[in-house]
């Protein structure tokens, strides 16, 4: 008999980026097998016989080997090809990071948010959505992980998949899509103060939060609930009148018995030309009474929806044609007379770029990459000074194992924009 084909087996390929971040890429390999070559000779008579009459009971079809389980994608991995700043012949300026963690890719970091504390000491806190820890603590100066907090579960300070992140004052929330709540939890210590939102929603991702009063948190979630999946296994985004609950709203109040919450109703476009199939980071001004959107889904053109803070679509889209690879991150530098920035992510699979508009028009003012820092998700930019970044950082996830950081003044000075509100 022919002896059986190998089977198919796997290796690992590490390449080093220009930052010396270590990337893990997977590869498969076949081999091939050559039908085996056979010799024959004259067979007797009855060993003839013998054969045909074997031949009556047919053998067993052999038993396949299981398909290997095909990933699932996520409903914002629809690109068949990974696309490039490389090839995308964007204009931008190049930035070195300040510093760029060490890797830790069985974590899958997706989001930061950075923190001061009473000491002085800037920590970012980043999600995790594998790994043993639900969230990494590092050193907003230095890049060092300090700690890992939670495990995997639904419990309090428990996580099933983190993903969107956000601190007002010495409050941490944390969105979790498998547990489908966000998290409230008091800094320094990670005590959870109030778990909400599994009553409304299904698959949430991003978070934005204010505060109007020193015990109020207005809270903003998107929902990337899906209609199923297709015959590939991908997830299809729901038809249109069903797209009305894409933002969940609640309002938190803190007292002396503890933390209430109101669940203020929820809100999205359902037209062609405002209505967001695929959401997950958004980010809101007050002074503008503008809220901005991540619509992720590139068959309809990635880009930034904009809204009201009540959530009415103002049917404008922002960077329609300017986004290449996929809107992601959402950022503002803010100044008290109205003026600032807006920076949103273009999740490119070699280098990050990230676009720069006008705060109160929205102009395009320029776009930057890093020199490491790819395949983000989630930012945070802290305009309060830091030891070591005294006008302030802008922190980015770095290909899902990393943070990166970025001092202000080097963006100001590539782009020309101002250092501080002075």
């Amino acid at each position: 008999m022919a002896a059986p084909c190998p089977e198919g087996d796997s290796g690992a390929v590490i390449s080093l980026s220009p930052g010396a971040a270590t990337r893990l890429v997977s590869a498969t390999f076949r081999h091939r097998c050559k039908e085996p070559h056979v010799h024959t000779r004259p067979l007797s008579a009855a060993l003839v016989l013998l054969l045909a009459a074997c031949s009556a009971a047919p053998e067993p079809e052999p038993t396949p080997p299981p398909a290997p389980a095909a990933a699932q994608r996520e409903p914002d991995e629809l690109a068949e090809t990974d696309p490039l700043l490389s090839e995308a012949g964007l204009a931008h300026a190049t930035i070195a990071e300040a510093f760029v963690s060490a890797a830790t890719p069985e974590d899958n970091v997706d989001s930061p948010a950075a923190w001061r504390g009473p000491d002085g000491r800037t920590w970012v806190i980043a999600t995790a959505k594998e790994g043993k820890a639900g969230l990494i603590v590092y050193d907003g100066d230095s890049g060092e992980r300090l700690r890992g907090v939670g495990g995997t579960g639904d419990g309090e300070g428990e996580f099933l998949r983190p993903n969107g992140i956000a601190v007002a004052g010495d409050r941490l929330l944390v969105v979790e899509r498998d547990n489908r709540r966000v998290q409230v939890l008091a800094l320094p210590g990670f005590e959870t103060l109030a778990s909400f939102g599994r009553d409304q929603l299904r698959r949430p991702y991003g978070v934005w939060v204010r505060a109007p009063g020193a015990d109020t948190l207005d809270v903003l979630v998107t929902d990337a609930y899906m209609a199923g999946e297709d015959e590939h296994g991908d997830e299809i985004v729901p038809p249109l009148a069903e797209l009305d609950r894409r933002v969940q709203r609640y309002r938190v109040r803190f007292g002396d018995g503890g933390a209430t919450v109101e669940h203020l109703g929820h809100f999205g476009a359902v037209s062609a030309a405002d209505a967001i199939r695929i959401p997950e980071s958004l980010w809101g001004d007050e002074v503008h009474d503008r809220l901005l959107i991540a619509e992720e889904d590139i068959r309809v053109g990635t880009a930034l929806r904009e809204y009201t803070l009540d959530g009415q679509s103002r049917g404008r889209t922002h960077g329609l044609g300017l986004f290449r690879a996929q809107a992601e991150g959402i950022a503002l530098w803010a100044c008290p007379d109205g003026s600032g920035y807006w920076l949103a992510t273009d999740q490119f699979k070699d280098r990050s770029l990230f676009h720069v508009f006008d705060r109160r028009s929205l102009e395009h003012l320029g776009a930057f990459a890093g020199e490491t820092t790819a395949n983000t998700d989630g930012v945070w930019l802290h305009q309060a000074g830091t030891g070591r970044f005294p006008k302030g950082v802008f922190y980015a996830v770095h290909d899902d194992m990393a943070l990166a950081a970025f001092d202000w003044r080097d963006i100001a000075a590539a782009l020309g924009l101002r250092e501080d509100c002075g």
